[in-house]
């Protein structure tokens, strides 16, 4: 981890920064494209292969079924429960919202009436991931928009675990929010049997959620078949620090981002040469009481704390666009004006990026690797379309009748043309 002044960054170390974690598609991408050819042609066959291989379980039925999901109830502490409904509470609350400021149009223009109406995409599926770490809380953060947005049917997949059974929180965060079913499937197989279906997990129109570098290459593959929300890689988190900062706080947001992934990156930019040596001294003193350290001390590989003036902290944050911003200066909101390019921020020093990731309402399925420079993280939009329409009488359409013609026959396109100068005959 690297401690240096921001202007003084040469043009490679900067780029190493700003382009992190730019993963190598091409090796993997053979084998994921053989695993998704297979579930396209033999469907069950080939998903119950693949978790045999990867999963070590043999599976005849990949649908979660009642008895398993009210013995999922069973296995959870009561906090657990009473946590998942509570998030959930928060997240309809804020998404309800979004949702509310997404109408109808309807206008006249020259007698023309245009307009747009809003529908919901029809069956939506979920990607839960498992692995290192198990997250009902994406369960929450992927359906819940969806099932606002009015999405009809909402399926999950998510890796079974060793006995061949779903995760107990994830089973029961997904029956509290309604999904119409849960499928005990991950990996790349999981992303084909979503895309094209098979005789039991039915093809659906859009997939969503994160996963491993595996998963994240089949949602690029299948995107066409199926629409996808974005491509989304190892977390990371920028901290926007001044000379009021806490270092206890800098510190712990700092280890809690880096302990997801070794491929994490986190980057402190302050205004304060001494405080940036405190950031640092303090980040290796938690690191020593971390319960992750191996995973963490990997991802320092990925961070650095940078040192400029207020401005040249903005601009950083702002060319290297990161999934989570935290602002812990002396005045956040005064900051917030000037970002252009962040996945979800996070404003003063008790607004972590935990209570973001978990239960503030805000989603935390987010762009990472600086695609927060070109799009938003997930939201009830991601889940609709938005049809236009338009109606002209005779009068409407002689107006704008000689523009049509134009633009038609310049392009060669003359059927174009006699479209409209038949209607009038012309």
């Amino acid at each position: 981890m690297i401690i240096k002044k921001i202007k003084e960054l040469t043009k490679e170390e900067e780029e190493k920064i700003i382009n992190r974690n730019k993963a190598n598609f091409e090796e993997i991408l053979p084998k994921v494209m053989e695993i998704l050819k297979d579930v396209r042609e033999k469907g069950d066959e080939a998903v119950r292969y693949y978790t045999k291989m990867f999963d070590g379980v043999d599976i005849e039925n990949f649908k979660v079924s009642e008895e398993e999901i009210e013995e999922a109830y069973n296995l959870l502490n009561y906090k657990v429960i009473e946590a998942i409904e509570k998030a959930k509470e928060n997240i309809y609350f804020f998404h309800k919202k979004q949702m509310e400021h997404i109408k109808d149009l309807k206008v006249e223009n020259n007698g023309i009436i245009l307009g747009q109406f809003v529908r919901a995409i029809e069956k939506v599926g979920c990607y839960v991931p498992g692995g290192r770490a198990l997250y009902p809380s994406t369960v929450l953060m992927t359906t819940i928009p969806a099932k606002v947005a009015g999405c009809k049917e909402i399926y999950i997949t998510s890796p079974p675990t060793r006995e061949g059974k779903g995760n107990p929180a994830t089973l029961v965060a997904g029956d509290i929010v309604g999904v119409s079913a849960i499928y005990k499937v991950g990996g790349v197989q999981a992303i084909g049997a979503l895309a094209y279906g098979t005789e039991t997990i039915p093809k659906v129109d859009i997939i969503v959620g994160p996963g491993n570098i595996y998963v994240t290459v089949a949602k690029k593959m299948v995107y066409g078949d199926v629409a996808i929300d974005f491509l989304a890689g190892p977390s990371e988190v920028l901290i926007i620090a001044d000379e009021t900062a806490n270092p206890q706080y800098v510190a712990l947001d700092f280890i809690a981002q880096a302990e997801h992934d070794p491929n994490a990156s986190c980057i402190i930019v302050t205004t304060s040469e001494d405080k940036a040596k405190e950031f640092k001294e303090r980040i290796f003193k938690e690191i020593e009481r971390s319960k992750r350290k191996d995973i963490i001390l990997k991802a320092l590989q990925n961070s650095a704390i940078l040192i400029g003036d207020l401005d040249e902290c903005i601009e950083f944050s702002n060319k290297y666009a990161p999934e989570h911003l935290e602002i812990l200066t002396k005045n956040p909101e005064e900051i917030l004006d000037k970002i252009n390019n962040a996945g979800s921020v996070f404003l003063g020093e008790y607004s972590p990026v935990p209570v973001g990731d978990y239960a503030s309402g805000t989603n935390h399925v987010l762009p990472t690797s600086g695609f927060a420079r070109m799009c938003s993280g997930l939201n009830v939009e991601t889940f609709l379309k938005k049809i236009t329409y338009q109606k002209l009488n005779k009068d409407s359409l002689k107006n704008i009748a000689d523009t049509v013609i134009t633009l038609a026959e310049i392009e060669g396109l003359y059927g174009h043309a006699e479209a409209v100068k038949r209607r009038l005959n012309k």
